[in-house]
């Protein structure tokens, strides 16, 4: 008979004290800075009490906004995709001009961030991609950087002007973490990748606080300096489409463009590119379907304004009336 199986054991620890240390491994050689939060009533409401409380003794001052946890989100969606999400936050900086550095919009579950300059001028996550990019490659030259390939042009020649190596990865893959290796995570691997980047959201690609440059060399400039370069482009965001046949939607705009188009891919829906970002004019689009929404949604990008607007018209006119 086989041997009786021992009988295994049930420990309880509490895991937020440790990753409150964590995180207070970034903090290191910050000047003291005041900055507006917004939890969304989510997830990160748990953690930034007690972030708050160490933050504190280091000169950061955290001011809280809808930190209680209710998952009723009686305040305002926990989306900080959506413009008027962000103008909470926008309004609460401008309000108080000159108090505060920056400030944040957390999601429901806390793992999203979207930011806010000291103007209160929201930020577009692309563009803190390349912002980030800048900082952490000061440190790691050669390094190889994973981005959404939703992101606005800038980011993929702000890596290649930092010296490093840019690759997009499929959406989806993306958010899997350290322990769920999916396309992204491979990718990362494979080329040594340094950070991956969502259209709103950052992720470090250590554990540890390895990957932050050391103190001597953090940005002491405010952050509406940080991205002022980098607003070279016009982008319509995120536009999406109520459309039943998905596919058929997407099929069809890969025979309407297909002969004009300087290069195609499916990698994640259909993406369109039309002339290159050393020689202007030029413009490109990304239409991918949703998986739970009978969805298509658009993302588009032009070297100036009005050929934005112009192309913005064209695949309006084709895929019909957004809806919001």
């Amino acid at each position: 008979m086989p041997a009786k199986a021992k009988r295994g054991a049930l420990r309880t620890e509490e895991m937020l004290g440790g990753y409150v240390d964590h995180l207070m491994r970034f903090a290191e050689g910050l000047k003291p800075k005041k900055l507006v939060l917004d939890a969304a009533n989510g997830m990160a409401g748990l953690i930034l009490p007690k972030l708050a409380e160490r933050l504190k003794k280091v000169g950061i001052e955290l001011t809280p906004m809808f930190w209680e946890l209710d998952g009723n989100f009686p305040n305002h969606e926990a989306n900080p995709l959506k413009p008027d999400v962000m103008e909470i936050a926008a309004k609460a900086v401008r309000a108080a001009i000159p108090k505060y550095d920056a400030a944040g919009s957390f999601d429901g579950d806390g793992d999203r961030c979207a930011f806010v300059d000291e103007t209160g001028v929201p930020i577009p996550n692309d563009l803190m991609t390349a912002v980030l990019a800048r900082w952490l490659l000061r440190t790691h030259p050669g390094a190889a950087m994973v981005y959404d390939l939703r992101s606005s042009w800038v980011v993929p020649e702000t890596i290649a002007e930092s010296g490093a190596r840019a690759a997009d990865a499929r959406r989806p893959f993306l958010h899997q973490g350290n322990d769920a290796p999916g396309e992204g995570l491979l990718r990362r691997r494979a080329l040594g990748a340094l950070l991956l980047a969502r259209a709103f959201l950052l992720r470090f690609g250590a554990r540890d606080a390895r990957a932050r440059p050391r103190s001597a060399e953090r940005e002491r400039r405010p952050l509406s300096e940080l991205v002022r370069d980098l607003r070279r482009y016009h982008a319509t965001g995120e536009i999406n489409f109520e459309v039943a046949d998905k596919a058929g939607a997407m099929a069809g705009l890969e025979k309407r463009f297909g002969k004009e188009a300087t290069r195609m891919d499916d990698l994640d829906g259909i993406t369109i590119e039309f002339g290159s970002v050393a020689k202007k004019p030029w413009w490109w689009f990304n239409v991918r379907p949703s998986n739970t929404e009978p969805l298509l949604r658009l993302n588009l990008e032009a070297s100036d304004a009005a050929l934005c607007e112009e192309k913005k018209a064209l695949l309006v006119s084709i895929l019909g009336k957004p809806v919001h």
